[in-house]
């Protein structure tokens, strides 16, 4: 935990990008980045699914497996911990330290249309149990109000400050794009704050400036390769061979990352 713990920096964040696949990990890896985290609506995607369609046990095992082929750490998306009952949490935790992950996350989200959040008090319960269960994995807890059009920051930041004094080591509050409040809750907390870059949000240089720890990019980069991927069969469509002229990068990258 501790070297994976230390990559976070207030004012000098870790950019640690969401990995859909072992290849797109080990290119990310070999481009520098020092860590990586695992996407739960990329890694869906890969299999035809929808984000909150995969299971607890397929999830840690891909995040596994992101680990072997990048060589560098891996937080694990972990959704909901794929349970209501703090000691369900705990068991999905356990399970991810036992996989040998530098770290996960865990959210407040209930998978419920109708009741999405959490109450407070159980949300705090369940980041309890998975911070004792954690062990040396670096544990970050989501509060995911503004996923869920509940624009609520002072209500954000009480669950993201409870849920620090039951254990987390990171916070993050997804949907946040508004700069003073990104500001205002890295002042209200004591522990890293990881904040996603979204579509008219601040950049990294503007998050670095209000204290924010660790920047991730969620499901952005998988569907950024399946643009790519819907732009080349656009050109076989249209009886254009176009697209190999966009081949370079990408093949370059990976052939650099698996060079032996």
């Amino acid at each position: 935990m501790t070297d994976f713990l230390a990559l976070h920096r207030p004012g000098e964040p870790l950019l640690m990008p969401n990995a859909f696949d072992a290849g797109s990990a080990k290119i990310l890896a070999a481009m520098g980045f020092a860590a990586l985290a695992t996407t739960s609506s990329g890694h869906a995607a890969t299999l035809g699914l929808r984000d909150g369609e995969v299971g607890r046990d397929e999830a840690i095992a891909h995040a596994a497996a992101l680990m072997r082929a990048a060589g560098v750490p891996v937080s694990a998306d972990l959704e909901n911990g794929f349970a209501d009952a703090p000691e369900d949490v705990a068991a999905t935790v356990r399970l991810a330290r036992e996989a040998g992950l530098a770290g996960c996350s865990v959210e407040d989200a209930t998978g419920d249309a109708g009741a999405p959040i959490h109450d407070a008090a159980h949300a705090r319960d369940r980041v309890a149990a998975a911070a004792e269960a954690a062990g040396d994995l670096v544990l970050t807890a989501r509060a995911e109000n503004h996923l869920y059009d509940r624009a609520d920051l002072a209500d954000t930041i009480a669950r993201l400050q409870s849920f620090q004094e039951a254990g987390a080591d990171v916070l993050y509050a997804p949907g946040l794009r508004d700069l003073d409040e990104i500001a205002t809750l890295c002042r209200e907390v004591d522990r890293p704050v990881n904040v996603l870059l979204l579509p008219g949000g601040p950049d990294v240089a503007r998050l670095a400036e209000v204290g924010v720890a660790r920047i991730s990019v969620g499901g952005a980069f998988t569907f950024n390769a399946y643009s790519g991927l819907v732009a080349a069969a656009e050109d076989l469509l249209a009886g254009s061979a176009a697209y190999l002229d966009r081949l370079g990068p990408g093949r370059a990258a990976f052939d650099r990352a698996t060079r032996r």
